[in-house]
């Protein structure tokens, strides 16, 4: 049976950090029933690990082409891997695959974390072996001792939320098709065998349901990400946006991304880089370049975003809020992090490892779906996203217990744009008469570095005639949607270039847009 993950991208370390990853050149009972114990025992809550048996390893990275191994030997090798399971104590089976790379036959073991930690193995195949708790230290399957091995007691029986059966469900209550489209996505060959496959047994392929065949079960994590509305199984399993246009708290619009999570990260992030995150251009009088940057780094805030949601609690019934201000990005998430991580060392480090995750399965999804970096990566994408784009440092910040709030600020320059924009509106709503060429001129030419490409378009059809909304938006080939009005139309409408020809009545069916003396000085730049 294949198993839920793109094995050539495995095998080159893209979806799994190395350190979850053993290869063998050969067949080694020994080692490898060391390994299949210590990723079964999951110390570091990372959700196990993988052994590639017919590739050789040098410095924990893969040598390839494969050496592979003998077609008559992967059924031996496979039946001497259920003799090693039954070594190991609690009998523990890991999920094996044939493969063929790079036209070499390899095999594929995925050692899942196991339920019934901790596991002991045998420190030898001959006499005399006494039965040890292996652990994984970095790339190694070591014995644990001392403080490791009393941690690993402490572990017994404690099961990461998201790996924990769901009694509340049944398998039922997974779609297929959002199950199907998963393993499409991330080319799996399972995805192949899951149009032949009962539900159930997809379902124990993919590690999302456990239990006896006669009470299968679905896991947190597959209702999570394979259930369309989790939210039935997890209160408000959602994300919240509130978009703020201005600092008075009172003038801002709500927004909520619902659906499986992975729906709702891609929904979430797919709003901001279409309403929020803008390029913006200062022309330099100095150098014939001219200086290009985004209000806010999407890399900074798809990795903020992701981690939000990798890292959340979802047996709290909290959403993660995200709060666009005018000068920065809030994104709030329950609870606090998990310890030794605190306040202090959120504020001092750039780069932050931990032992222990909160959810061990939800990040093996998001990487396989390239939603999220390996482990320990999401600090410093932040930190590098913002410093590449000349923005202030982002702020992390915690009460220990409750909350991690980041903070994106905007670009500086950014910030000067919007308040001499803001500055700009207050302006044109009084007497036009009582506004200077000189200030005017200073307004249009920061406003012509900012319009996009749809707005000029909207402003240039406008230069012989009056148009209604729904000409308006046909100009630049929309449809006559609310959103795509106060997506092109209203920021046009704030910025004082275009108003209406009825202002006094709003929702006249004769409503057409015209041309502000604002307006006008930006064509004629535009025209230039």
């Amino acid at each position: 049976m294949s198993l839920p993950v793109n094995i050539e991208s495995l095998v080159h370390g893209k979806t799994v950090e190395w350190e979850r990853l053993e290869f063998k050149r050969g067949w080694n009972p020994e080692e490898i029933i060391h390994s299949m114990c210590a990723f079964a025992n999951d110390f570091q809550n990372w959700g196990g690990g993988y052994i590639i048996i017919g590739v050789g390893e040098d410095k924990g990275q893969p040598v390839l082409p494969p050496v592979g191994l003998q077609q008559n030997q992967l059924d031996i090798i496979q039946g001497g891997i259920v003799e090693l399971s039954n070594k190991i104590y609690p009998i523990y089976f890991p999920i094996i695959q044939p493969y063929i790379l790079q036209q070499k036959h390899i095999l594929v073991l995925w050692c899942p974390a196991g339920d019934n930690r901790p596991y002991t193995a045998p420190s030898t195949l001959g006499k005399g072996a006494q039965r040890q708790y292996y652990i994984r230290l970095g790339s190694r399957s070591v014995v644990a001792q001392g403080e490791n091995l009393r941690k690993l007691i402490e572990l017994t029986a404690r099961i990461p939320f998201d790996d924990r059966v769901s009694n509340r469900a049944t398998i039922q209550d997974f779609d297929l098709g959002l199950i199907q489209s998963y393993l499409q996505e991330i080319k799996s060959e399972l995805y192949a065998e899951s149009v032949r496959m009962p539900l159930a047994d997809l379902c124990g392929a993919m590690y999302i349901a456990k239990g006896p065949d006669e009470d299968l079960r679905p896991v947190n994590a597959g209702l999570l990400f394979f259930s369309k509305e989790p939210e039935r199984f997890f209160p408000r399993t959602w994300i919240e946006l509130v978009w703020h246009q201005d600092n008075s708290g009172r003038k801002f619009k709500e927004y909520y991304f619902k659906g499986p999570i992975q729906k709702q990260l891609r929904n979430v992030l797919s709003f901001l880089k279409t309403n929020v995150i803008a390029e913006q251009v200062i022309k330099r009088t100095d150098k014939a370049e001219a200086d290009r940057f985004y209000n806010f780094p999407y890399d900074a805030v798809e990795e903020a975003l992701s981690n939000a949601v990798y890292h959340k609690s979802y047996e709290l019934g909290s959403p993660i809020e995200i709060q666009i201000h005018p000068d920065k990005i809030e994104i709030l998430n329950h609870p606090g992090p998990i310890p030794p991580v605190n306040a202090t060392i959120l504020k001092s480090y750039r780069r932050i490892v931990t032992r222990e995750y909160r959810n061990r399965r939800i990040g093996d999804f998001l990487k396989e779906l390239q939603l999220t970096e390996g482990r320990g990566t999401g600090f410093p994408t932040i930190y590098n996203a913002m410093e590449t784009n000349g923005s202030p440092a982002p702020v992390f910040e915690t009460d220990d217990n409750t909350y991690v709030l980041v903070t994106l600020p905007i670009h500086p320059l950014a910030t000067k744009y919007n308040r001499n924009i803001q500055e700009t509106n207050q302006e044109t709503n009084q007497e036009t008469d009582q506004v200077t060429d000189q200030v005017t001129d200073q307004v249009t030419d920061q406003v012509i570095t900012y319009l996009s490409n749809q707005s000029r378009e909207i402003i240039k059809c406008l230069r012989d005639a009056n148009l209604s909304r729904k000409e308006l938006l046909n100009v630049i080939s929309l449809s006559n949607h609310t959103f795509n009005k106060e997506k092109y139309i209203d920021p046009l409408m704030e910025k004082g270039l275009i108003t209406y020809t009825i202002p006094d009545n709003p929702r006249d069916r004769n409503q057409r847009y015209r041309l502000t003396d604002l307006g006008e000085k930006v064509l004629a730049l535009i025209d230039k």
